[in-house]
């Protein structure tokens, strides 16, 4: 195997996966991201760097996810991790779109997890999937002011990602469940990142916070979670929380 990590990035022409897709093409990593429109992940990369691979596909196509997979040094392998953060924008009626796309990614990243094991690929890859507060099923894991924001206003995008994370929890996979406060522009790596920690069971360390950036979230996600993917992480099969 490559002694070089390949992390796949599912979701990254912006925000969290953007942030953590730019550091990890800093550190040399292999990273290949999957992008409807391939020219929006260009113009963040105008030097076009060497160890930036881009593939034209959908998230929800378990085909198009299945080829990006695969490591570019060894197709009988797969990547080392996955960073998993597309979502939905709620639009003035407090719907979405397509208000199964957490759902739906998720169950395309699975279904091609197990079509390659089946055709002989090796390889566990750790999943880095952003969900959100607001959704914990151990009690209050945002400000009591947010309440209202989160039940309602946020209500078609949490059902959502609730379906995802319940999806993951069913599975065999390695992962983690990413959950940031309420997202804002702007690092601000002066500010200490809080972290909440639960799993199916209970919640194992409390943190509740307003906001985060979605640039420090990313930046917590390479550190954390993709830097040293290969490696059994203590927040395996548990839910983080993230904020200021």
């Amino acid at each position: 195997m490559s002694t070089t990590q390949a992390i796949t990035f599912i979701g990254a022409t912006g925000g969290c996966g953007l942030s953590a897709l730019k550091r990890s093409v800093a550190a040399g990593y292999t990273c290949v991201a999957l992008c409807r429109t391939p020219a929006k992940m260009e113009a963040h990369f105008p030097d076009k760097p060497s160890n930036l691979i881009l593939k034209q596909g959908n998230a929800h196509d378990a085909v198009a996810v299945g080829e990006v997979l695969l490591r570019p040094s060894d197709p009988t392998a797969m990547v080392d991790a996955v960073n998993f953060s597309i979502g939905g924008t709620v639009n003035a009626n407090l719907t979405m779109d397509d208000p199964d796309v957490c759902k739906k990614g998720v169950a395309a990243l699975l279904e091609a997890l197990g079509t390659l094991r089946s055709n002989g690929v090796a390889g566990r890859p750790l999943l880095a999937v952003v969900s959100t507060t607001g959704i914990s099923e151990h009690g209050r894991d945002v400000p009591l002011l947010f309440v209202p924001l989160y039940h309602v206003g946020l209500k078609a995008p949490h059902a959502d990602k609730r379906v995802a994370e319940q999806t993951l929890y069913g599975s065999s996979e390695r992962f983690v469940l990413v959950r940031p406060s309420l997202l804002q522009d702007g690092e601000k790596p002066d500010r200490k990142i809080r972290v909440h920690v639960e799993s199916e069971k209970g919640v194992e360390h409390k943190e509740v916070g307003y906001f985060i950036s979605r640039e420090d979230v990313g930046r917590w996600m390479f550190e954390n979670l993709l830097q040293d993917a290969r490696q059994t992480n203590k927040y395996e099969c548990k839910a983080v929380g993230l904020t200021w």
